[in-house]
């Protein structure tokens, strides 16, 4: 699963260490995922999408191998 959480934080001008916080999460895992290295579950997809202002379709889209 690709995701745009990088991008997304680069738009609004904000660190992995401050999206994490306002998340409720390590600012490890927020570099995990957007490494790609794990998918989160559907209550922290929504949270970022939330925070975002987007659908989750537009931070997280699944690929046709997974």
């Amino acid at each position: 699963m690709k995701n745009t959480l990088k991008i997304q934080r680069a738009v609004k001008s904000v660190t992995q260490a401050q999206l994490a916080e306002a998340i409720g999460v390590s600012r490890q895992s927020i570099n995990t995922i957007e490494k790609g290295k794990f998918v989160p579950s559907t209550v922290l997809a929504l949270k970022f999408a939330r925070y975002f202002g987007v659908a989750v379709e537009e931070l997280f889209i699944l690929e046709d191998n997974d």
